[in-house]
């Protein structure tokens, strides 16, 4: 009975000493040191994956990634959220780097979120849109061309731009005919190489000239080109980031008022700018801070901000057309220098001509921008109108600015500023950046740039101990010993030198003297 005891608990102590060298020695177990935690367990978008030696387990999920990429044609995006809790154990199984990489590689497989297509994002100005091929990137492109293209001449292209360090492709505009007609001359010219080729050539240089007639031309679309720059760079983007083709062309084409630049010219007026530009009164006033109401004053330079309809592409074409015109001769003036330069007399009053002509016109969308004449024929000679005016500057000052408000006047005032003159020798209008400042007088620039305290200045001498000056510009027009008119652009109204914002400073000197300067203005 003592003996069996004695062999039960041998056998019990040796399973025990056994299950211990076993942890010792099978391959997935072993001793850890007690250092803090020793072991992480690793979780995978919320799915366990393993346990690890390290916490770092970076390189699994980048590995896991590649294998994924390697078994896909497409770029895929895949969700890949790990988190790892550590322990600390005496003995614990540890997985190989292996498992760990297949089991991240399974989970990301199923839960993978979406695969990237292929596709070209099409960049005009500010605007973008994605296309899923070339092919549709040029379908738009051509679209555009087939406003003003009705006989599909041209065609776009996609080329490399040559100013971009990066792969980004941009737009070429080709006529069809000369592609076709440059393709031959390669052709004829390989069959006529050599000294065939060369007398060809010199007998093309030596064909005289002659003067076209009117049917020697071929009227119609001469050219065309995009307006704006085009960018395209190849992408993958999720399917649903596309725009159909059809869309994207109704988006590019399609017309949006957009703000532009006039420059008032002689005769217009208020109601004639906005009519020509499909604007009410009250919208022309509304988008023009400087233009009070209808009766407001303009000069011949003056800046309007006006709105016009415009497609996100615009197209610039030249078209060759002929007709006939009544059209006017360039009035000729006639100089007095004993007049003031207010003072104009018409000596001989004008007669329209009639002539044939045969121009190249430049539109920009529908808008023309420019006529350069080819050919005419007078067959009625015109009369111009002849006036003669005078040279010598009046003494009179016009406001410099057209609108603005009255900030600050001449003469004592409470300092605006520290380091600011109590004493005001001028008057101050305030008005936007960038509004069109005039000379108020006729006279010579005597100074033209920075003033110091005064920011970008512009001096003008008026003779008799006259000057008026103009101070805190943006932008100086006009340079020193230049020769002005009254009511000349001569600079851009700022916000430069000691200034507490944009506006106008205005002095008239009499002698040296500053004077109040609205005892003088007309």
């Amino acid at each position: 009975m003592r003996n069996g005891r004695k062999l039960k608990w041998a056998y019990i102590r040796g399973m025990f000493l056994g299950i211990i060298a076993s942890a010792f020695f099978l391959p997935s177990y072993m001793k850890l040191e007690s250092t803090g935690n020793n072991i992480f367990y690793v979780t995978l978008n919320g799915e366990a994956v393993g346990s690890s030696a390290t916490e770092n387990v970076e390189g699994y999920v980048r590995e896991a990634r590649r294998r994924i990429a390697r078994e896909s044609d497409a770029p895929v995006l895949l969700k890949a959220q790990t988190a790892v809790r550590g322990e600390e154990v005496y003995f614990g199984r540890v997985d190989s780097e292996e498992e760990i990489v297949s089991n991240m590689a399974a989970v990301m497989e199923k839960n993978e979120r979406e695969t990237l297509t292929r596709s070209y994002t099409v960049k005009i100005n500010d605007f973008t849109v994605n296309l899923g091929s070339s092919e549709e990137v040029l379908g738009l492109l051509d679209a555009v061309l087939d406003q003003y293209d009705k006989s599909d001449a041209y065609s776009a292209r996609l080329v490399l731009d040559p100013s971009r360090e990066l792969n980004v492709l941009t737009t070429q505009v080709v006529s069809r005919a000369e592609a076709s007609e440059r393709e031959a001359q390669d052709q004829d010219f390989h069959r006529t190489a050599g000294m065939d080729a060369v007398l060809e050539q010199a007998l093309l240089d030596a064909a005289p000239d002659y003067e076209k007639d009117f049917s020697d031309y071929e009227l119609g679309l001469v050219s065309l080109a995009y307006g704006d720059m085009v960018e395209v760079v190849e992408a993958y983007l999720p399917e649903e980031e596309l725009t159909p083709l059809s869309e994207a062309i109704e988006m590019v084409t399609k017309k949006e008022e957009k703000n532009k630049i006039y420059e008032v010219v002689s005769g217009d007026t208020l109601s004639e700018i906005a009519q020509e530009n499909g604007l009410t009164m009250e919208r022309l006033i509304e988008i023009n801070p400087t233009i009070e109401d209808e009766s407001a004053t303009i000069r011949v330079g003056d800046e309007i901000i006006v709105t016009s309809p415009e497609p996100e592409l615009s197209v610039i074409r030249q078209e060759q057309q002929y007709y006939e015109e009544d059209y006017d001769a360039d009035v000729v003036y006639v100089d007095n220098d004993d007049w003031y330069t207010n003072d104009l007399v018409v000596r001989q009053q004008p007669s329209a001509g009639h002539r044939k002509v045969v121009a190249v016109v430049t539109y920009r969308n529908d808008t023309e921008t420019e006529r350069d004449i080819q050919k005419e024929e007078v067959l009625i000679e015109p009369v111009p109108k002849i006036v003669e005016r005078g040279t010598k500057i009046p003494p009179t000052y016009i406001k410099p600015i057209s609108g603005g408000r009255l900030s600050s006047g001449f003469g004592g005032r409470k300092a605006p500023m520290k380091g600011a003159s109590t004493n005001h020798k001028g008057i101050d209008w305030a008005t936007p950046i960038g509004t069109a400042v005039m000379a108020s007088c006729g006279g010579t620039v005597t100074k033209a740039g920075w003033g110091s305290g005064y920011g970008y200045v512009v001096y003008i001498d008026h003779g008799d101990g006259r000057q008026t000056r103009y101070g805190h510009l943006s932008k100086v027009l006009v340079k020193a010993g230049e020769k002005v008119s009254q009511g000349q652009k001569i600079a851009l109204s700022g916000n430069t030198g000691r200034s507490t914002g944009p506006h106008v400073h205005f002095e008239i000197l009499i002698g040296g003297v500053q004077v109040n300067p609205l005892k003088y203005l007309s």
